[in-house]
């Protein structure tokens, strides 16, 4: 393992393939009230065929990695702001908040199983747009999630309080 400022050689570019794409919901990006919206991951056909979401259906809840493609690269942010642009929250790294001006503009999210088929997977509260490309989905287990009590600053509990 290399020490802090070693130099563990060139990684070069990383390149990924949707895998789907969100169809339906949202058709323009907005910071909340997600948590009725319904849309469609339609998975790539000519990759995967539906065997690939075979048993998905059994779960209650996908994690979904998406790519905010929206976002022009000049709006990336790579240091401090102030989440929403709201001055009454604290100035804090683009690592301490969730928005969409990220170095490589991916997006996580979870979100409800409504139902498989074929290659459509339906699902409710994704706050992704219609045709926002899916780089991959996992089916949430418990266990992946936190282990222990969380925690979180005031303003992160306002900024969620109407999220979904």
């Amino acid at each position: 393992m290399a020490e802090q400022g070693e130099e563990v050689g060139e990684v070069g570019d990383v390149v990924v393939r949707p895998v789907g794409w969100v169809v339906g919901g949202r058709a323009e990006v907005r910071d909340d009230e997600w948590g009725e919206v319904r849309a469609v991951i339609r998975i790539d056909g000519a990759r995967f065929s539906a065997e690939a979401l075979a048993g998905l259906e059994d779960f209650s809840h996908l994690e979904v990695v998406y790519h905010f493609d929206r976002v022009p690269e000049e709006k990336i942010e790579t240091g401090a702001r102030h989440p929403r642009g709201n001055t009454d929250w604290p100035e804090v790294g683009i690592f301490a908040q969730r928005g969409k001006n990220r170095p490589n503009r991916i997006g996580v999210s979870r979100c409800r199983v409504l139902r498989v088929d074929g290659l459509e997977v339906h699902v409710e509260g994704l706050d992704a747009v219609d045709g926002t490309p899916v780089l991959d989905i996992k089916p949430y287990m418990t266990e992946f999630g936190p282990q222990g009590a969380t925690r979180q600053p005031e303003w992160a509990t306002a900024i969620m309080s109407r999220y979904y």
